[in-house]
């Protein structure tokens, strides 16, 4: 009675947000630069928080001007960090609600939501005698989540970038280089092009015989399963995309209703529904938004959707469920947001 309408917790909430007991919670504890458009977010996070395993990621739920947006990151400190904090190292990219909050206005002190880590992007119990590392860009982060938790006798990465100030962990990897714990390859594309992948027979002769985890945009790795595929060696190589592989893009698209915000907006047949959904102001849940954690599933009422990886149609019809972040408007559709 003395609480009402709110409930106890909501008071202990305020007092102690990252409790046991309560919804899971970080606090962000400080915010490093890495390059000119990436940073380093230290989180201490809630007592209900189980650990994770190097390579895998987390979903975040961070308020963005009054709207709480959910992505995913992958986890970059290491599995026994003494202090119990756990780092995402994040890279703005254009339009990037989440990630430009995070990396340029982001501040100690801010609770964010937190899910259990997640995902099978991680190294085996068995420790290979040969490792290769395979990444671009931001496709660094889990790669260096691994780098820092477990030390191998034989250790080779190729990192893309475009320039050599653009590498994240760049002086932290050249350290490594330096304590012969590592050997590194940098292809720098402004200079160099793209990696042309059939180079790799002159940068890292044996890498056939390596156990390979690669990471980077869909044409990297695209190339990369081809190229394992061809000499036979497919099952040493493993893969974490940050977007789906779009085999189909979508034919027609439609109008499309929101029909819980009363919303009606145009879209084409190649741009995923959540998407759609957040340029017109719709409260859309998200998660990896590449189809993997289920966190922006959403009953399709009427019409059809197309799956952007696959090209499989889906129909409305009572209880139909459809992830928003790899479905697209297959003509006239009505989705309950």
């Amino acid at each position: 009675m003395v609480t009402t309408p709110l409930l106890p917790s909501d008071y202990l909430d305020l007092v102690s947000p990252l409790r046991a007991g309560a919804e899971l919670r970080g606090r962000i504890e400080a915010v490093h630069p890495e390059t000119d458009d990436a940073a380093t977010v230290v989180i201490r996070p809630g007592r209900g928080w189980r650990g994770h395993t190097a390579g895998q990621y987390v979903r975040i739920g961070v308020d963005v001007d009054g709207v709480r947006l959910w992505r995913a990151y992958s986890i970059t400190s290491p599995t026994n960090r003494q202090d119990g904090r756990v780092t995402i190292t994040v890279k703005a990219i254009l339009d990037g609600k989440v990630s430009n909050h995070l990396v340029r206005r982001a501040t100690p002190g801010t609770l964010i939501q937190l899910d259990q880590p997640t995902g099978d992007f991680v190294l085996p119990q068995a420790k290979p005698a040969k490792v290769l590392y395979l990444t671009a860009g931001s496709g660094i982060t889990p790669v260096m989540g691994m780098l820092r938790d477990t030390e191998f006798d034989d250790v080779v990465m190729v990192h893309c970038a475009p320039q050599p100030q653009d590498v994240i962990f760049r002086n932290e990897l050249h350290d490594l280089v330096a304590d012969k714990k590592l050997r590194l390859t940098e292809v720098h594309t402004d200079t160099d092009g793209k990696l042309d992948i059939a180079r790799l027979d002159e940068l890292v002769p044996d890498w056939a015989e390596r156990e390979t985890w690669a990471c980077g945009p869909a044409g990297l790795l695209d190339a990369a399963e081809e190229h394992w595929t061809e000499h036979g060696v497919q099952e040493r190589l493993h893969t974490e995309r940050f977007r789906p592989s779009i085999v189909v893009a979508g034919d027609g698209g439609g109008e499309v209703t929101f029909s819980a915000t009363g919303k009606t907006v145009d879209a084409d047949g190649a741009t995923p529904l959540l998407d759609i959904g957040e340029e017109a102001g719709v409260l859309m849940p998200s998660g990896c938004r590449m189809g993997i954690c289920f966190g922006c599933i959403t009953p399709l009422k009427a019409g059809a959707v197309r799956d952007l990886r696959t090209g499989e149609i889906t129909e409305a019809e009572p209880g139909v469920l459809i992830q928003t972040c790899v479905s697209a408007a297959a003509g006239p559709c009505d989705i309950e947001r």
